[in-house]
């Protein structure tokens, strides 16, 4: 064994400083190959300041050459100095055997920077020199796909399958199925999809969307069961897999499937909601004011589930549960002018009309475009004896909705009335 395949392991076995004493000493007499074979070594084991001190050495030997241009870039995009990485591998001549590497590493750096023309322009240069590499294709797939350009990123993902189906650990038949995806052909994609032999969870998961999207909810369902045996804690499948369920019409297995979820993620407000919905399908709305007050309880201002309460409350009749719940919450009406509304109908229930009628001129307000609250408010007015205010509301309603022959009766009554 060498010198400096025992100085690596030294590495290895944690005896670093003794290591790079050896390796200090080694470099008094270290020939120019072995001088940038101790930069690579002091590169693996993250020394990367001693590197560069080395290839600076061997760079005022060798001012143009390349491989000492590019290992010095490395060396400096590892210490995220990426101005000076790209000055280095400008300078290498375009006839240097690493040229075309190098416009591989200018790519990934301008890349970094969001110069995604420039990028590309790199690439496509490496190209026009290594016209068969399949990892240039690659290259130019994944940046064409990090930027939404998936239609453009296709045919190098499929240029790349002909020589190899996996590249850096990434499928390249899922990058095309979702790249299929992304663009709306979900029959391209699950055909790609349906080859992928993987167990792992994000592409079991945009599987499963894809056929969900293509409504092939049951394969849906299939490869999202798969994917929570493999990780029941990936908390993003539960709910749709529960939509799943429920798109085909088995609401009992997509409510087993949101109170499976709840055990592995109980902060998810989306969750709690579509428990709510499942369990008044079911028939059990106790237990669904219970699921939307704890999603309300994450976010008090998540509208869907608060309307979705008011709902069920009123379902229950529980018209001061309703009052009681909106005062202490001080919903904004400014941003939902719907909770004032509620408020009203809740007050006009309990026939505590002085407050209904303050809640509802609260609300007109802001719904003076809304053609139910207008008619509901002019009827309102109209039985609090307020001719002049339910008229101005029910002709606003006939603006909107002119053949409404009931509510036409109805105003020229109110005007014959006032008339007299």
């Amino acid at each position: 064994m060498g010198k400096l395949e025992e100085i690596v392991q030294l590495f290895e076995i944690g005896q670093v400083e003794e290591a790079l004493q050896l390796l200090q000493d080694f470099m008094k007499h270290a020939t120019d190959e072995q001088m940038f074979t101790i930069s690579e070594i002091y590169s693996q084991f993250g020394f990367f300041e001693e590197a560069i001190n080395v290839l600076e050495l061997l760079l005022k030997k060798y001012p143009n050459e390349g491989q000492i241009l590019a290992g010095l870039a490395h060396m400096y995009i590892e210490l995220e100095e990426d101005d000076k990485a790209i000055q280095l591998i400008n300078d290498i001549d375009q006839d240097d055997p690493f040229y075309g590497q190098s416009l591989l590493h200018l790519a990934d750096l301008y890349q970094a920077q969001g110069l995604f023309e420039v990028a590309e322009q790199k690439l496509l240069e490496a190209k026009e020199i290594y016209p068969d590499e399949f990892i240039i294709d690659f290259a130019l797939g994944e940046l064409l796909f990090s930027i939404g350009q998936t239609s453009r990123a296709l045919p190098f993902y499929e240029r790349v399958l002909k020589e190899t189906d996996q590249v850096n650990e990434v499928l390249i038949e899922e990058r095309i199925a979702e790249s299929y995806a992304l663009i709306g052909k979900y029959e391209d994609a699950l055909a790609y999809y349906s080859h992928i032999n993987s167990k792992n969870p994000n592409t079991l998961f945009k599987y499963g969307m894809t056929a969900f999207q293509q409504k092939q909810f049951r394969l849906a369902i299939r490869v999202w069961e798969e994917l929570l045996e493999v990780d029941p804690y990936y908390h993003t499948v539960y709910r749709e897999l529960a939509t799943a369920w429920k798109e085909e019409g088995m609401v009992q297995e997509a409510y087993d499937t949101v109170k499976k979820g709840l055990m592995y993620d109980t902060f998810d407000k989306s969750l709690y909601l579509l428990a709510g919905q499942l369990a008044v399908q079911l028939k059990n709305n106790k237990q669904a004011i219970l699921y939307l007050e704890e999603a309300i309880a994450l976010d008090p201002d998540y509208k869907e589930a608060i309307i979705a309460l008011i709902s069920l409350y009123k379902l229950e009749g529980e018209f001061e549960q309703i009052i009681a719940f909106m005062t202490a919450n001080e919903l904004d009406v400014s941003d939902e002018p719907i909770y004032h509304w509620e408020l009203a109908r809740a007050y006009n229930e309990l026939e505590m009309y002085d407050k209904a009628v303050r809640y509802y001129e609260m609300a007109n307000e802001f719904l003076q475009h809304d053609v139910e609250f207008l008619k509901e408010f002019g009827y309102f007015m109209m039985e609090e004896g307020q001719i002049d205010i339910a008229l101005d509301a029910l002709e606003k309603y006939m603006n909107k909705e002119p053949s409404d022959e009931e509510v036409l009766s109805h105003i020229e009554r109110l005007k014959f009335s006032s008339f007299d």
